[in-house]
C-alpha cells in the first residue's frame, strides 16, 4: 500500500515538472520571438487599440473583421474627437463650400441622392499645393462635418517585411472602409505611397500599389458602401497618373492672397490679448509669400517676445510672480516676428528674396 502511495507521489511530481518546463519553454519561446521581431508587440498593442476605437465608435459585435482588418482599424479616428471644424479654417471659403457640396452632402443625406449615381460622393479627393496652407486641416474637418469614420492611414502600417502581407494590409484597407461605410480613407503625403510606377520600382512596391488600385476600383461594384479616398500632396505630379484619374475631385489649396492672410491673422489672434495698434492690413501685406503655418508660427514668436519681457522683469525684480501678467501683443511684436521669419525662410533656402517682397 505504501509503495502505491508512493508510485502516485512520483506521477504527481513528474507531471509538476514537466508543467514547469513546459510554461518555461513557452515564455522562452515567446520572449525569442519578441526579441527576432519586435513588430510583433506592436501588432498586439494595434489590435488591443483597435478594438477600443471600435467599440467607441459604436461598431455592431456582429461585424467580423480579420486580423489585417484589425491592424489597420487602429488608425481609425472618431469624428467627434476630431479637433478641427471648418470654423479654425479661414480665407479658403471657396473650397469649403465645394467639398460641402461634392463630398459632405452625398455621404450625409445618401438616402436623399440614391435614385442617382451622378449625385454620389466621389470615390477620390485630391488636395493639393504648397506645405502648410492646410490641406490635412480640410480632410479632419471634412471627415468631422460628414460624421464618416475616418482612417488616417500610416503608409507604415502597411508595409511589412514578409511577402505577401502588404497586399493583404492594402486589402484590408478598403475591405474594412467598406465594412464601416460611410468611411474617409485620408492618406497624407499621397505621393510617397502612390508616386508614378517605372521599370525600377520594387516588386513587392509595384504589387502593393496594383492591389491598392485593384481594390480601389471594386469599390464602385459595392453599390451600398460609401468609401472616399482624400490624399493631400505638395507634389502632386509625383503621383502616378492611374491614381489621379481615380481621383476626379481635386482641390488646388495655394498660398494665401492678402485679403486670405487678415482672414487667417484674425483667426489665430481671436482669443489672443492684442493691442489696438495691431494694424491687419499691414500685417497681411508684409506677410507675402507666408503659407497659414507661417502666418501662426508669426504669432507665436510675437507671443514669445511678450512673455520674454515679463520674464526679464521677474528676475530684475521689478514685479513679483502675484504681479506678474502678460501684457497685450503689439503690432512692433508682429512686425519683428514677419521679418525674423522672413529672414529665416531665405536662409534656408525654401523661398527666394524676391518671394517675399
Amino acid at each position: 500500500m505504501a509503495e502505491e502511495v508512493l508510485s502516485k507521489k512520483e506521477i504527481i511530481s513528474i507531471i509538476a515538472r514537466v508543467a514547469a518546463l513546459s510554461a518555461m519553454s513557452y515564455f522562452t519561446m515567446k520572449w525569442l520571438l519578441d526579441a527576432i521581431d519586435p513588430a510583433r508587440k506592436q501588432q498586439l498593442q494595434a489590435k488591443e487599440r483597435a478594438q477600443k476605437l471600435l467599440k467607441s465608435l459604436g461598431v455592431s459585435p456582429n461585424i467580423k473583421l480579420t486580423n489585417h482588418e484589425m491592424m489597420v482599424a487602429s488608425n481609425l479616428v472618431e469624428p467627434s474627437s476630431i479637433q478641427v471644424s471648418w470654423d479654425d479654417i479661414a480665407g479658403l471659403e471657396s473650397v469649403i463650400e465645394e467639398l460641402r457640396e461634392t463630398v459632405i452632402l452625398p455621404i450625409k443625406e445618401s438616402d436623399l441622392f440614391a435614385h442617382s449615381k451622378l449625385t454620389k460622393a466621389p470615390r477620390g479627393v485630391l488636395l493639393h499645393g504648397p506645405p502648410g496652407c492646410g490641406k490635412t486641416m480640410i480632410a479632419k474637418a471634412t471627415a468631422k462635418e460628414a460624421g464618416a469614420r475616418f482612417i488616417n492611414l500610416d503608409v507604415s502600417q502597411i508595409t511589412d517585411k514578409w511577402y505577401g502581407e502588404s497586399q493583404k494590409l492594402a486589402t484590408a484597407v478598403f475591405t474594412l472602409a467598406a465594412k464601416l461605410s460611410p468611411c474617409i480613407i485620408f492618406i497624407d503625403e499621397i505621393d510617397s505611397l502612390l508616386r508614378s510606377r517605372d521599370s525600377h520600382d520594387h516588386e513587392a512596391t509595384a504589387m502593393v500599389k496594383a492591389q491598392f488600385m485593384q481594390m480601389w476600383d471594386g469599390l464602385e461594384t459595392s453599390i451600398d458602401a460609401t468609401v472616399v479616398v482624400m490624399g493631400a500632396t505638395n507634389r502632386p505630379k509625383d503621383v502616378d497618373k492611374a491614381i489621379l484619374r481615380r481621383m476626379p475631385a481635386t482641390f488646388h489649396i495655394g498660398l494665401p492672397d492678402i485679403h486670405q492672410r487678415k482672414s487667417i491673422l484674425k483667426q489665430i489672434l481671436e482669443m489672443e490679448a492684442v493691442s489696438h495698434d495691431l494694424d491687419y492690413v499691414q500685417l497681411s501685406k508684409l506677410t507675402q509669400g507666408f503659407s497659414g503655418s507661417d502666418l501662426r508660427e508669426a504669432c507665436r514668436t510675437a507671443s514669445v517676445y511678450r512673455m520674454r519681457e515679463l520674464m526679464a522683469s521677474m528676475a530684475k525684480n521689478e514685479i513679483s510672480s502675484e504681479e506678474a501678467t502678460l501684457r497685450d501683443i503689439f503690432n512692433g511684436d508682429m512686425i519683428k516676428a514677419v521679418a525674423k521669419l522672413k529672414e529665416s525662410k531665405v536662409h534656408c533656402g525654401t523661398v527666394s528674396q524676391l518671394d517675399l517682397d
